[in-house]
């Protein structure tokens, strides 16, 4: 990368700020809200804080307790300190993608659509403000990814683990990372044990009396589903922009331009097992897709970067 390509630290801090504002902007509208699971997350942030019993939490939500536990130990009042660790999420999140590009060399202009993407997107308008685990689970996706691009398999391990404890899908994280021999097996398999052993110490002591939850297929719930067009109209909007997108860039912007960008491939797939899962026994929405963004986005931001350079290079 040439120094022209690089971000100066005044640059970095614009980039930042404007970042955290626009994410502001598009949560604004919604901030705080709590409907269905939101409120589920919700009550496992007062229960941290001795405001309710509980038997008012309802399974499986209290056993995604790192997110809740973090919007609890923000001081004030605990609606806004879960908005507020969201908004900080979904920035930090957008600033982490733009670091990637940057890792792989693709330039200034790739690197702050990969921002944007990442915010001015329907999931962030319709589900960030909400009081939902899934903007500091897709963080944790995002510092993973942006350590896997830039060989640097600790950190990948350790945003592994924190994912873990955000959502239990995200060990599949420490999966790829041990299976693709991206890690040593030894640290890999411990940071495994670790994630495992988080769960299972939420699940039986953290929180003590929780009902058990399975997830049992069912064709009902996927009937259902096909015939719930708010479901169906929010998955559109979530695939929308980005995925189209994104498949230009795997299969348009040419082997160099995507090269070290190879193994996203591996884990969007992998990734994509749980949602798909999980649509045989609950019903989805688009928070499935915004979930695959940090290994779709990269692809994107890259064809988007190559259109745009050559709709606006100067005439000879």
């Amino acid at each position: 990368m040439t120094v022209s390509e690089k971000f100066s630290r005044s640059q970095w801090l614009a980039l930042i700020g404007g970042f955290a504002l626009l994410a502001l902007l598009v949560m604004i509208w919604r901030w705080g809200g709590t409907v269905e699971d939101s409120l589920a997350y919700f009550n496992t942030a007062r229960y941290l804080r001795g405001e309710i019993p509980a038997g008012e939490l309802r399974a499986p939500f209290p056993y995604r307790l790192l997110a809740p536990a973090l919007a609890a130990a923000i001081p004030g009042d605990t609606r806004q300190s879960f908005a507020l660790l969201n908004w900080l999420c979904v920035s930090a999140t957008a600033v982490v993608m733009a670091l990637a590009m940057l890792r792989v060399n693709a330039g200034r202009k790739a690197a702050v659509i990969a921002g944007l993407l990442m915010i001015l997107s329907v999931p962030t308008f319709w589900y960030a403000p909400y009081l939902l685990t899934d903007p500091a689970s897709i963080c944790a996706r995002a510092v993973f990814v942006l350590a896997v691009l830039s060989g640097q398999p600790w950190l990948a391990a350790l945003a592994g683990i924190a994912g873990s404890a955000v959502r239990e899908e995200n060990i599949l994280l420490l999966v790829w990372l041990v299976g693709m021999r991206r890690i040593a097996i030894a640290p890999g398999l411990a940071a495994l044990a670790a994630a495992g052993a988080w769960m299972v110490v939420v699940r039986w002591c953290l929180i003590p009396g929780l009902p058990s939850y399975v997830w049992a297929p069912s064709i009902g719930t996927v009937i259902t589903a096909l015939q719930d067009v708010r479901s169906l109209a929010s998955l559109a909007t979530a695939v929308g922009v980005v995925l189209p997108l994104a498949l230009l860039g795997m299969f348009g912007a040419g082997a160099a331009a995507t090269a070290q960008l190879r193994p996203l491939k591996s884990l969007l797939c992998l990734m994509a097992l749980p949602p798909l899962y999980a649509a045989l026994c609950v019903r989805v929405d688009g928070r499935a897709i915004w979930g695959w963004y940090p290994m779709l986005v990269p692809f994107a931001a890259i064809w988007l970067a190559a259109r745009l350079g050559r709709a606006y290079k100067p005439a000879p």
